[in-house]
């Protein structure tokens, strides 16, 4: 059966994926509630098209930390990525480039920040990061970055802890023994080992993972760094300011994947009064629920000025690698394509907040 939507690359995924990594890669945090309401809030929105507006050029590329782009789709920093595919995040990073758009590593990656950079030359790559208790960990890391070439740092801020993540917990989760987080070299930072009493990875950041970070570590990033900064997991307008204030240049609106507080809104449902407060101080981006062409529509429309994707790249590359992350992205892109020409416009600008409004206008009727 050929695979036509990203639902296709999910089962498929799922079907040839080991259990421990599959439920690593899919499950939330606790029951599961802010990992469906990602994609509940997306379909309680509804697109209000205009027509008979010639749509016969259209142009979907942006502008994103000022690199062009072609599409306003780019790839979240997701972990241990070798578990899906031999060659990880490499493949990932690489079909980021050949799409012409972003891709983020994550600290707790199975290829190093020095091997993607290797492998992926002409990728437009930003650096997610976590701060460790030992900050001269998370200063060698950064460094590393700049060197490699790196254009942006992705500070993660809604983690000083993991989420309770059930169905790791019941796995007793570990890293493969043949796997290891690359961009370390000590053992007790290069693995996550197998523990008795839960999940291998909470007890890996419970162990090394600073949990007295506060708005100071990000003054100290940026005094450590020129890279540009974005504060990825920010849900109120309270702390985007906060952010705006100490210089980030763009804030991810984001819960984690519904991996960290169980019962935290969606980032769509969050992103309108964050973008009303700084959208017009930094850039704003979403990821978290985004799984068709629409969606992107809808997070553009409602301020996003892009939208990264984490799960369906790990789909694609599950099934086929490299080609199966571009085939990912392509059919993203495709739908954008498509939804942006049934709703009037033809380049991203003339996506208008009005274009999307809550189910709730028409339950009225």
């Amino acid at each position: 059966m050929s695979l036509a939507c990203l639902r296709d690359y999910e089962l498929r995924a799922h079907s040839v994926l080991p259990k421990n990594a599959l439920d690593y890669y899919k499950s939330g945090a606790g029951e599961e509630f802010s990992l469906q309401l990602n994609r509940d809030a997306f379909n309680r929105l509804r697109l209000q098209p205009r027509v008979l507006r010639d749509v016969s050029c259209r142009d979907v590329s942006t502008t994103v930390l000022g690199c062009r782009v072609t599409l306003p789709v780019g790839i979240a920093p997701t972990a241990m990525q070798r578990m899906a595919h031999p060659e990880g995040e490499c493949a990932t990073a690489r079909a980021a480039g050949a799409m012409g758009t972003v891709f983020t590593l994550s600290t707790l990656s199975t290829s190093s920040l020095e091997q993607v950079a290797a492998a992926a030359p002409d990728t437009l790559k930003w650096f997610q990061l976590y701060i460790y208790k030992d900050r001269k960990v998370t200063q060698q890391l950064v460094q590393r970055a700049e060197k490699a070439g790196f254009k942006a740092l992705v500070l993660t801020v809604d983690a000083p802890v993991f989420g309770i993540r059930n169905a790791d917990v019941r796995n007793k989760f570990s890293l493969p023994p043949h796997l290891a987080l690359a961009n370390f070299t000590d053992s007790t930072t290069t693995h996550v080992n197998q523990t008795e009493s839960g999940s291998g990875i909470n007890e890996y950041v419970n162990n090394l993972f600073d949990q007295s970070i506060s708005w100071e570590d990000v003054k100290w990033l940026k005094s450590i760094t020129r890279l540009p900064l974005v504060l990825k997991g920010i849900l109120t307008a309270e702390d985007a300011i906060i952010g705006a204030n100490m210089g980030a240049a763009a804030i991810q609106v984001s819960n984690h994947g519904g991996r960290q507080l169980d019962g935290a809104p969606a980032p769509i449902e969050a992103l309108p009064e964050i973008v009303r407060a700084v959208g017009d101080r930094c850039e704003v981006y979403l990821d978290g629920g985004v799984r068709q062409g629409t969606d992107v529509f809808k997070a553009l429309a409602l301020g996003a000025s892009m939208v990264f994707l984490g799960r369906p790249a790990i789909w694609g590359l599950a099934v086929e690698g490299e080609k199966g992350v571009v085939d990912v992205l392509t059919l993203i892109k495709r739908e954008f394509n498509h939804a942006l020409a049934l709703a009037g416009c033809t380049c991203i600008a003339d996506i208008k907040p009005n274009m999307v409004v809550h189910e709730s206008r028409y339950s009225r009727l």
